[in-house]
């Protein structure tokens, strides 16, 4: 607890939970809110509180920056896995035009930045599916091949 304690991050989180500041209001003149600082700090217990009590996801501070883009700054995989749990809109744009992804790309963290394009495809996939459901219209789909499921001699591999 003493590493923690001597975060900036975590000092003005605790101080905001001791005033009783609302889960979604800007605490201060950057517009960041509890959540902003906890997936900034990379902190993922904080963060979950935050999640479990309503917090807004997508709340933009005066950079544009959501949560999401604050965890990708700061590599936290745990933070942006709460987020993206959670169903946060991981393609919004900061005000200079970057992603969170695009973030973590250039902060240098390309486990994090993967993980966010791995998880960009999925949501496409799942919306080009749902698209096709609800309209009957089909969606081109590539077969894609990873070698046989079955050995030579007809058993199937684990």
């Amino acid at each position: 607890m003493l590493l923690l304690e001597c975060s900036p991050e975590v000092g003005s989180l605790k101080h905001l939970l001791e005033t009783g500041t609302s889960v979604n209001a800007p605490p201060d003149p950057c517009e960041q809110s509890p959540v902003h600082l906890a997936a900034g700090g990379g902190l993922a217990c904080f963060l979950l509180w935050q999640l479990q009590t309503g917090a807004d996801l997508n709340q933009q501070d005066v950079l544009g920056e959501t949560p999401l883009h604050k965890a990708a700054k700061v590599g936290s995989l745990e933070c942006l896995s709460l987020l993206v749990a959670s169903d946060v809109q991981i393609d919004l744009c900061n005000k200079n035009g970057q992603t969170a992804e695009d973030l973590a790309w250039s902060c240098g963290f390309p486990e994090c930045a993967k993980f966010l394009t791995r998880i960009k495809c999925m949501q496409t996939v799942r919306s080009s599916e749902r698209c096709e459901r609800d309209h009957g219209v089909p969606v081109l789909r590539q077969k894609r091949s990873f070698g046989s499921a079955e050995s030579a001699n007809g058993k199937r591999r684990c």
